[in-house]
Formats: structure tokens, C-alpha cells, sequence
């Protein structure tokens, strides 16, 4: 396959509160706030890849079509301080057996295991036992 000159730069998130958004994804994610721009509020750039929230007047609604997937090396010990900064579990999923969770304005995403782990047939995980 050759070669693109194209990458990902930035993931933006559209946020009604940026800043309480970049809050909790920075203590989240332990990348500090480092920049404000018009609209936007940037977490430290890490990997090459920005992490951007964007001020709309506009909530969400509906599932994301796109969702993040969190490492962690206990996912289910995880689950406690996500609620603790203001996110919660999105029990609907629970059948899939991952750890659904979604930050304060309702974005899903996913704190799945450091290591490999197995799904079966369905796609349904067994890292939370």
C-alpha cells in the first residue's frame, strides 16, 4: 500500500462547555489544558495526535459515530473515577461486555484492558469477568 500524505492531526469534540469537557478529559486522560483559541480548548498534544473540544450551541444527541477506546490495566477498578469526574456508565451496553461510559455531555466511550482480550462470535468482549 503506499504511502499517504495525509494523517490525523486532532480528534475535536463538539462541546455546549468546552472547558468543563476539557476538564474532565484532561484529568481523564492526565494531558493538561494547554491551549484556548477562539472556540476551542486543546489538551497537550500526545503521540502526535491533538485532542481539541470545539463550543456548539448544539447538544448531542443520538450515539456517537465514532467513540474513543480508553486503555486502562483494570478496567472495571476505572469505572469509579470516571464517575468521580463526572462521567457515567451506559448500562444499554452492558450486554457487549465492554465498559461503555460516557463523559458529562453524554459521549460514549470505552475503557477496555491494556493487554489482548477475546471476543466471541457476537463481538462481545470478557474482560470484566
Amino acid at each position: 500500500m503506499a504511502e499517504s500524505p495525509m494523517q490525523i492531526n486532532a480528534l475535536i469534540v463538539d462541546a455546549t462547555d468546552p472547558e468543563r469537557l476539557a476538564a474532565f478529559w484532561s484529568e481523564l486522560l492526565g494531558r493538561p489544558v494547554v491551549a484556548r483559541m477562539g472556540p476551542y480548548v486543546w489538551l497537550l498534544r500526545e503521540g502526535g495526535l491533538g485532542l481539541g473540544f470545539q463550543r456548539t450551541d448544539d447538544p448531542k444527541s443520538g450515539k456517537n459515530r465514532m467513540h474513543f477506546d480508553i486503555t486502562s490495566p483494570d478496567p472495571a477498578a476505572e469505572q469509579q473515577r470516571v464517575e468521580l469526574l463526572g462521567g457515567r456508565r451506559l448500562e444499554q451496553y452492558a450486554d457487549g461486555g465492554f465498559l461503555v461510559m460516557a463523559d458529562p455531555e453524554g459521549n460514549e466511550f470505552c475503557v477496555i484492558p491494556e493487554g489482548p482480550f477475546e471476543l466471541d462470535d457476537e463481538g462481545r468482549a470478557d474482560y470484566l469477568g
